[in-house]
């Protein structure tokens, strides 16, 4: 069906440990981010400089990230940044390629996630780019609730539009389109990709979508319709956003995403037997009380 297309996918084991139950070590952690990044992934998301009252799983970032075997992957090293003060500690990283930061069209998410108002969150962004652009670091921005809204904040398309008209005078490419709530339909997924994708040719756009066992597929398959080919999951389908209300909605399983671009002949440049070992090792940590 699309055979001779190519996807990116960025891996997204920081989604996956920031809200689970039980502590995983810094060892832990970065002996599976290892198996990941050798795995080719264009993207792998290790961490987070957020407040560790807020998030405690993630305070040893910086640990983790010193553990990381760097030298044998072509794998960009992601981390998200809460605010200006972790994105400066994010920036002091020599291995940190891309920092992250979960802006949104939202004010009710930006206030459970970060406890911020959109004025502060859109000056954090600035802030971010300042900072990204001093260090020679790339800033992915996630523009979250994109395709709908639970907690009854306006929402439409032309309000969507509008943050990403902003964030694209403003010279930032790496934007990527999320769905923490699993608010999307293929209908709105579908008609926002291609709106967007259109409009902004020359931006990197990407999805992130949490999603249930039983809808993963057709919000795929509108994303691709809508012209997406750059894709975020998390293997064996772990994690989710810890601030939003809806823990038990699950990250878009790498599995899943895998196995659908093999049916449609989608090259992925996925090492599958290293990707195995990674599975493994997945259902080892996650499974640990």
């Amino acid at each position: 069906m699309f055979k001779n297309e190519n996807i990116k996918i960025t891996e997204t084991p920081r989604d996956a440990f920031q809200g689970w139950s039980h502590l995983i070590s810094a060892e832990k952690k970065a002996e599976y981010i290892n198996l990941l990044l050798r795995c080719g992934f264009e993207t792998v998301d290790t961490g987070s400089f957020v407040s560790p009252k807020a998030v405690p799983q993630m305070a040893d970032t910086s640990e983790v990230i010193s553990l990381l075997e760097t030298n044998h992957t072509k794998s960009k090293i992601m981390v998200l940044a809460g605010n200006s003060r972790g994105g400066i500690q994010a920036a002091a990283e020599n291995k940190i390629h891309t920092i992250s930061f979960p802006y949104s069209v939202s004010k009710t998410f930006l206030k459970r996630n970060l406890n911020t108002t959109p004025e502060d969150a859109w000056q954090t962004v600035l802030d971010l780019k300042t900072v990204c652009d001093q260090s020679q670091k790339e800033l992915r921005v996630y523009l979250t609730m994109a395709f709908g809204n639970m907690y009854g904040d306006e929402w439409n398309d032309e309000i969507v539009i509008r943050e990403v008209e902003k964030l694209y005078a403003k010279g930032i490419r790496d934007i990527v389109f999320s769905d923490v709530t699993g608010e999307g339909t293929p209908g709105n997924i579908e008609r926002l990709c291609a709106e967007l994708i259109n409009a902004f040719p020359e931006a990197k756009v990407g999805i992130h979508l949490h999603t249930k066992p039983n809808d993963w597929q057709d919000k795929i398959e509108a994303a691709w319709r809508g012209g997406m080919r750059n894709f975020e999951s998390a293997l064996g389908g772990y994690g989710g956003c810890p601030m939003t209300g809806y823990e038990l909605l699950g990250n878009l399983d790498t599995l899943n995403l895998l196995n659908w671009c093999k049916k449609q002949g989608i090259e992925t440049g996925i090492n599958t037997a290293i990707l195995d070992e990674a599975r493994s090792f997945a259902a080892k940590i996650f499974q640990l009380k």
